[in-house]
């Protein structure tokens, strides 16, 4: 859409806007003060009681891991023993009052944002949508949110621990620390809190009106002259309602400041210890003062430079160009080359969907998963094992890290510069970059990794047999047993080629392991594993009703999990073992959300 042109029909057209805008905003206003308490009554809630009643699990296992972690030294293990009832202490209060205050602003904005998602394009009957949007839904999601928290606090917490206790020491030499240097180090980083703590507060307080009004000033030229993003009709109503939360976005801007001041001015006690050096330390403290000063220019597009000296607090150059914060963030997130005003927002918004690579991944998970279990590669017992408590290392890690094998072999033999994702049929329908990826902190800490082992794919140049070996050697890898008994093809003759193909699975299994601690990735694991058992149960029902014999699954999971799992809130999976609808499973999909 063209914007308008001329000073009449721009200020035609933001006075045609006001109304439209204005009734959307209190109409979600509305939905939001209805639906808030129920929102936060649940998260609060269930967030609180799965809290409180972890906690003394978590106390003594933590204490436990730590005492027979592999990795630690005596020392150290001394004085972790030492800190832990800090944070131990501190946890349920912060996981209490995170959760009453996250859940009372998803409870209120999530209708909001509903409703102004209710009159984008291509949505039939939006009148309705306006009024429907955002009510069941945000309830529906709240209890999601439950369901994912306890995944991290269970699942994921328990998986961290295991890695901790049984992971060996690199070149089979435990961490340790240096006593010699820790008092320095406990000072550099106390006088670093107590200076830069204030300090950077303050200097974003005085920054604080310059960014609030800059910001109103960029929206209102964009919202008149039909800029920016405002150009899309689709996305007028976000950057009208972006007008309206512009201060609550500066109060939060201030509030991370003074949160990451805490952790910029201690870790000075980090570069005092790295360095062996109490004065390095101290003066680390006056360079981030520097630091931030100048990255907070970046940010506002303010002059360059800064009041405070960037003193030398490294000894190696190159570690300090690896280890400071200064540079991580200007390397991350400059804003020197901002995007153009013009672009078209609809362009942008696949980058904004982080869990777009999740839902890929599940639905070439599942495609895999149902062709094995057609084939007899996963058995009953493996979706037993899934179920229960203990797990199953081939259905949990083996068949997703399967599926990314073939996602980066495909992408190899594509000579594709990133990822190929495919859809449920197997067709490719997006390639996945550095440039396009989710714009997530976490899928940098795999996006990278993946891509390296794609590349450790092509050069390898695999063979259709060496491709066969390698993809049921990481299926079976995590099943000693099975995989000592099944054939799992060929063994390339070269015991260096067998061993690099040995590398590449563990290195596959182990990413896959740390995918699945990714919170929703257990809620549609669940899922994935209801509609397996289903597949197997239709299967196991044909070939057994000639005999009017059957097989009932059984139900190994609570019943708290089972609520929780239950559709996943959205999802079109009945959790169910039965063989009673076996002709519906094909119809069946998953549904990342």
């Amino acid at each position: 859409m063209e914007p308008p042109r001329g000073i009449l029909a721009s200020l035609w057209n933001f006075i045609c806007f006001l109304p439209y805008f204005t009734g959307l905003l209190l109409l979600g206003n509305i939905k939001g003060i209805i639906f808030c308490p129920l929102a936060c009554l649940i998260v609060t809630v269930g967030n609180s009681g799965i809290t409180l009643g972890l906690w003394p699990v978590h106390a003594f296992w933590t204490c436990y891991s730590v005492f027979r972690a592999k990795q630690l030294g005596p020392i150290l293990k001394l004085i972790l023993f030492i800190c832990i009832p800090a944070p131990l202490i501190v946890w349920p209060v912060v996981a209490i009052a995170g959760s009453f205050i996250g859940g009372a602003a998803y409870g209120f904005f999530s209708p909001i944002f509903a409703t102004f998602e209710a009159i984008g394009e291509g949505k039939a009957n939006k009148c309705f949508h306006c009024f429907h949007d955002g009510t069941w839904s945000t309830i529906q999601r709240s209890f999601t949110i439950v369901r994912d928290f306890w995944d991290c606090c269970f699942h994921s917490y328990f998986s961290l621990m295991d890695d901790l206790r049984h992971q060996e020491p690199p070149e089979r030499k435990y961490y340790e620390i240096r006593i010699l240097y820790l008092p320095g180090a406990i000072l550099a980083g106390v006088v670093g809190f107590m200076v830069d703590m204030p300090l950077i507060s303050v200097i974003a307080v005085c920054k604080s009106p310059y960014m609030l009004f800059k910001g109103w000033h960029r929206l209102f030229h964009d919202l008149i002259g039909r800029e920016g993003p405002f150009l899309e009709t689709i996305c007028v109503p976000f950057a009208g309602l972006a007008i309206i939360l512009w201060p609550m976005a500066v109060v939060g801007a201030l509030l991370g400041s003074i949160v990451s001041s805490i952790f910029l001015g201690t870790y000075a006690g980090v570069v005092a210890y790295q360095e062996s050096s109490l004065w390095l330390g101290l003066c680390y403290i006056i360079a981030s003062l520097s630091i931030y000063d100048e990255y907070s220019n970046d940010i506002l597009d303010m002059p360059e430079g800064s009041l405070f000296p960037r003193l030398k607090y490294r000894r190696n150059p190159q570690l300090g160009r690896t280890s400071s914060f200064g540079t991580s963030l200007a390397g991350s997130r400059s804003t020197r080359n901002p995007p153009s005003r013009t672009v078209s927002f609809k362009s942008a918004v696949v980058d904004l969907k982080p869990l777009e690579l999740l839902r890929y991944i599940f639905k070439e998970i599942q495609r895999h998963g149902e062709r094995m279990v057609s084939e007899g590669l996963i058995t009953f017992q493996d979706i037993e094992d899934a179920k229960s408590d203990s797990g199953s290392r081939v259905l949990s890690t083996g068949l997703p890290a399967y599926c990314i094998f073939q996602t980066l072999l495909r992408s190899a033999k594509a000579n594709s510069a990133g990822i190929l994702l495919c859809d449920g049929a197997g067709e490719d329908v997006m390639e996945l970059t550095v440039t396009n990826r989710p714009k997530d902190v976490f899928f940098d800490w795999f996006l990278g990794p993946l891509l390296i082992i794609k590349d450790q794919i092509k050069a390898e140049n695999l063979t259709t047999d060496e491709d066969d070996y390698l993809g049921k050697l990481v299926l079976l890898s995590g099943d000693p047993v099975r995989l000592r008994n099944s054939s799992v093809g060929s063994p390339p003759e070269s015991e260096l080629k067998r061993a690099e193909l040995d590398g590449l699975a563990r290195r596959l299994q182990g990413i896959t392991k740390s995918i699945s601690r990714y919170p929703t990735f257990r809620r549609h694991f669940d899922t994935l594993v209801n509609i397996l058992s289903e597949n197997l149960a239709k299967k196991d029902f044909g070939s057994k009703s000639s005999k009017g014999e059957s097989r009932k699954f059984t139900k190994s999971r609570s019943l708290f999990v089972r609520l929780l799992s239950q559709k996943s809130f959205t999802s079109k999976t009945k959790d169910t073992g039965s063989d009673q609808e076996p002709e519906q499973v094909a119809a069946r999909d998953i549904e990342v959300v």
